[in-house]
Order: C-alpha cells, then structure tokens, then sequence
C-alpha cells in the first residue's frame, strides 16, 4: 500500500487498526434507513394501507389520534399472516410480493420489505394477524409480535378476526431529533388524509374508512370510480366530471377530469396513479397543465383522476424508497397520450357539456354575476333594435335559426299597473322567442352593455355570454383545426402595412417568421425597427396589424424559455385569437347573437376563452331562487 504524500511504502498489516471508523448496530442502522421511509404519519399510514390492498383486502379502516403521532391504526381483511410469516415481516428486506430477483415486472405497490422494520425501529409497533382459512391447529387463532424501537418480541397467540390489524404508537420516540421536525397533529393528520384519499381513489373496489380523533371523515363502500371520485372530491359527478380514455402502444390511460368551469387552488385535487399506484409525478403534471393550459385562468388546477397502465417493464417504480416517484422509459409517449386523452374529453361543443356553475356552487373563480341597468345604455330612438345594418362576422356565415315568433303579450295584473312597466327598456330589447329545444344556449332575447348576450334556454334557465370571449374562443379552434389540417389560409394584404417596432420586438418577430408563416401570418423584415405585414390569418378577418404584433412580440419575449414549437404556436394562437374576435362594446343583430350562439353549440372547449375566462353563466330556476331568498 502507498501513502500519498509520502515516498515510502508500509505493508497494510503495519497499519495499526484505530477505532476512528466502526461498524454501526444493526438497530442505529435501521433506524437511519426508516429515514428514508418514514419521513411522517402520512408516510407510516401509506405503507401499512399498501400492504393491506396487496393482502387482497377489501376493507381497510384507518383511526389515528394526535395526528397519527400517538396512535396510527390500520385495519384490514386480506389474507393475513401465519406465525411463521409473521415473525418474518418485521424483518429487513423480506418480501412475499417478489416472484424473483430482477427488478423488471414489479405488479405489486410495496416489494421492498422495508416499511414494517422502517416503523418498528422508530416507533412501538404491534401487529396481530389471522390468515383466512385456517390450514393447521396453529391458525385457528390470531398471533401477535410487537416491535418496540427496534427490539423485536416473541410472537405470540391472541384473540383476533381474519386480516390484519397494525397499530403505531409514539411515532417517532426512538428518534427524538425527527419528531421535533414533525408539524402540528392537525397538519399531520391533514396529510394523512390526503394519502388515504389518494389510495381510496386508486382503489374503487375496496371500502375505506377514515376516523380522526373519534371523528369520522368518510366511510365508503366499494363503488364505482365515477362514485368514488365525486366522493372523495366534493363535486357533483354529472355536471363538472367528464370520461376521458385512450391507447397507444401498450399505454392505456381512463379516467375522469373535470370540465373548465370547476378549477381548485391547488393540485390537491389531482388523482393520478400508474398501475394503480398513486404517484406525484412531474411527466403527468405536466401533461395536465398543458392540456388545461388554454381553458382555465393561470394560477387554477384542474380536478382529475387518471389511471395509467403500462407493461411493468416500461416503468421504474425503484427511484425512491417511498415509491411515489416513478420513472418512464419513454416519458414523451405517456405524456402525448395523456394531453391527446383529455383533450379529447373536454372537446365536447358547450351544449353537451354540464352547465357553468352558478350560485349553486363555487365558481372557479369566485365571480359573482351582477347586472347593472342605466339610462345611459337606452339605445337612440332613431336604432332599430335588431335591424341587421351592422356588419357581420365571420362566424355569421351558418345558415340563421328559423325566424323568431313574439310571445302573446299578457295584460298587467292589478299590481303591475302602478309600476312604470312602459318605460323604456335599459337593454337592446329583441322579439322574445320561443326556446327551441335543439339549442341547449337558447335563444337570444337582449344584449346587455353591448357586451353580454341574454339568452332562454328551453328549461328557462338564463344564459349569460360574453360575446368577445365566446368568440375568441371560436377563432381560436378555427384557426387550431386548420393548423392541424397543414396550415392556416393566410389573407394578403392589398396594401402591405409597416408596423414600427422596438428593434429587439422586430428582430425577435424575425426570429420565428417561419412559425408564424404556419399561422398564416406573412412578415417581411422593413429595416431596424419595422415589419411589413404582406398576409393575416384568415379566420382574424382584418384586425389592426400594430397591436397584434406588439403583443406577439411580448408572447415571444414571455416565452423564450419555452424549447418546443408546439408550446409556443398554442400562446400564439391565443394571442391571434384574442385580436382577430369582435370587441366589448360592439352591437349584434339579432342574427349575430343567434350565429354565436349556435356556434358555441358546436366549438369544442367554448365554455372558457383562451385565457381561461368563462363565456357562457348559466342560472337555473334554482340559482334564481337562491339570489331573490327563495331557497
């Protein structure tokens, strides 16, 4: 052996063996690796309820107390355990769930044998198990073995049902300097409960039950995953939770995500599982915020419950010891599978999806719907409401609804005859139709503000829409599909405009010509500073060139760390689609509010705009009856 540092060479056995490094016991060794595993209650509480649904069980009931700190309890009827197996389990690194040793076809949630000895060695376990089917004398009655900061007992005979039951007392007390890091018992059990909810969502078929503190949280059967999702999330199944499935080269994702018009604050609400696992995975969080990133505001989450399976071999579930970080072999397969899927599922024309949610429920974003009427709005006497003199839009080119027949007029009640019925109206009054029941809008019946279009549908709830977001949205599929069909049809300009830009914005328009060619949109460079527009989109009809640039020049400059084209043509179409739609402000005809109307019927995705906004509110009689005290 040679001495850095030194020219002479001394035999290893010269070397007088110091006692500076050491060999650790085996329990200071066990209770480092539980580090690794049991990071709090929630992480104790999804190892013992894993265990339990690979027992094959069908009832799991969860108690903790003190934030599972205390006492953290799981219950189960699976195939429990003999003594022999028993005495096995609280070992390191013994496993029934491993057929062999390669690591390849993992079926099962836990295989590493380490979640029972993680516990016992930092906490007081006792576990006491009957397996179903007594095959011996032996296995008429339950056993029992306790674990006691890493000092394992004697298994021992006891009283006890089929299945298994594993309590955890004074989590954490062979590890003070851990138990210190731990949060209030009201966090923790928060956390708790989140795991469970996220298991309970992975596994429909299994009842659960989660008591806290002697409260009950839920008890669920076992029930269908439509059930389970809108038990487990709080909504109304019908209205917001929406089928998505789709396949791909061995890749099968099915699930439920909800429609735009309910969002959460947080991710919390999203359910994802690989091969009934549920994992926190950033390829499939990503996948979902792309495919919601048009059709919900920033700063909101979508609710979804996506289950992915996938050949065992096509996925490393060995990352970390937790095991809720999982590995794809081809992540931009999953993740292409998982956008197209729930694309497909909210591309559904607004009248087949479940209406927005009005006063009923919570609004994505808290908007409370106020109507204000002013004099000021009363159009001149010398209009003619509805008379179809102003210009239409290109989403007027559908055939018009059949003509509108004027409801019978009643005679004013005793009641009425003191009010100011014949006053003039503060909106764009039209012809009150009759609701056809093809059209789940409506029909219009005012324009409010110039703004928002009223329409009956034929249940008699009020429709509210914005006509400016309800038509860029409109645009902005129509420019996506001919996108997708090979190119958006450019408009050439008769006279070529020159737009004057900072040098950066010009030269940064420059830069991606070619991406905005694809979009129909022809620039020509014009010198430092300046762009000459020879050809629009032409869905945008003839919007002002200045602007439109000036903003894609910002989205540009907003997005120079996005590294895929399809990432920034999507924000470029927004922005298209934001000028090329007709403004707030702008008076319809009769005809028009009609068109629109249709049309949303039929646009995939045309109850949000492309920034996420609603366009269509829609009040029920009960929403009503809500706002005037009836309810």
């Amino acid at each position: 052996m040679r001495l850095y540092g030194r020219n002479t060479s001394v035999p290893v056995q010269a070397i007088p063996l110091l006692s500076r490094i050491r060999l650790l016991s085996e329990t200071t060794v066990n209770r480092i690796a539980a580090g690794e595993v049991i990071e709090r209650p929630a992480a104790a509480a999804k190892e013992l309820i894993e265990n339990a649904l690979d027992a094959g069980a069908t009832r799991v009931a969860i108690s903790l107390e003190g934030g599972g700190i205390d006492r953290l309890e799981v219950i189960d009827n699976g195939a429990g355990m003999s003594p022999e197996e028993l005495g096995l389990a609280v070992l390191r690194h013994a496993t029934s769930k491993l057929t062999d040793e390669s690591l390849v076809r993992i079926t099962t949630l836990g295989f590493r044998g380490e979640a029972l000895p993680s516990i016992g060695a930092v906490a007081r376990l006792a576990i006491v198990s009957r397996p179903h089917g007594a095959a011996s004398q032996e296995e008429h009655h339950a056993s029992m073995i306790s674990v006691d900061g890493g000092s394992v007992g004697p298994v021992a005979p006891v009283a006890g049902v089929p299945g298994t039951r594993v309590t955890v007392r004074d989590l954490f007390f062979a590890t003070p300097v851990r138990r210190k890091f731990l949060k209030s018992p009201r966090y923790e059990a928060d956390q708790v409960e989140a795991v469970v909810r996220r298991l309970a969502a992975a596994a429909p078929d299994v009842a659960f039950r989660l008591e806290i503190d002697g409260r009950t949280v839920f008890d669920l059967p076992a029930q269908p995953p439509l059930a389970r999702i809108a038990a487990l999330v709080g909504v109304d199944a019908a209205a917001v939770l929406l089928p998505v499935q789709a396949e791909r080269g061995g890749c099968r994702v099915e699930g439920y995500v909800c429609a735009p018009s309910v969002t959460r604050a947080a991710v919390s609400a999203q359910m994802l599982t690989v091969n009934r696992r549920p994992v926190a995975d950033s390829v499939l969080r990503t996948a979902v915020r792309v495919a919601y990133r048009d059709v919900i505001a920033a700063g909101r989450h979508p609710i979804v419950a996506l289950s992915l399976e996938i050949l065992p071999e096509e996925v490393d579930v060995n990352v970390h010891p937790a095991k809720t970080e999982v590995r794809f072999r081809d992540p931009n397969q999953v993740r292409g599978l998982v956008i197209g899927a729930i694309r497909s599922g909210l591309g559904v024309g607004v009248g087949q999806i479940a209406p927005m949610l009005g006063f009923g429920g919570s609004h994505p974003m808290g908007l409370h719907a106020s109507i204000h009427w002013s004099s000021a709005l009363r159009p001149p006497a010398s209009t003619p409401v509805g008379s179809g003199d102003e210009p239409r839009y290109p989403w007027s080119d559908h055939p018009p609804p059949p003509a509108l027949t004027a409801m019978p007029r009643r005679q004013p009640e005793m009641a009425e005859t003191s009010l100011p019925i014949l006053d003039a109206p503060t909106a764009r009054r039209i012809a009150a139709p009759e609701p056809d029941a093809d059209h789940p809008l409506g029909a219009p019946v005012a324009q409010v503000l110039d703004t928002y279009i009223i329409a009956v549908a034929t249940d008699g709830s009020l429709v509210l829409v914005d006509q400016h977001a309800a038509h860029e949205r409109l645009t902005h599929e129509a420019i996506q599909t001919q996108m997708l069909d090979g190119g958006v049809r450019a408009q050439s300009l008769l006279i070529p405009a020159v737009v004057d830009l900072r040098p950066a914005d010009a030269a940064r328009l420059m830069d991606h010509a070619d991406e905005l060619a694809l979009l129909g949109l022809e620039l020509e460079s014009f010198g430092a500073g300046a762009v000459m527009v020879r050809a629009l989109p032409a869905p945008l009809g003839t919007p002002e060139p200045g602007p439109l640039l000036r903003d894609l020049a910002d989205e540009f400059a907003e997005d120079d760390t996005q590294t895929t084209l399809s990432a920034r043509l999507d924000a470029v179409i927004a922005r298209l689609a934001c000028h090329g739609s007709i403004r707030a402000g702008r008076r319809l005809g009769v005809d028009e509010m009609s068109a629109l109307l249709r049309r949303m019927e039929a646009t995939p995705r045309a109850a949000t705009c492309s920034h996420g906004r609603p366009t269509v509110l829609k009040f029920s009689k009960a929403d009503i009856e809500r706002l005037f005290g009836r309810r």
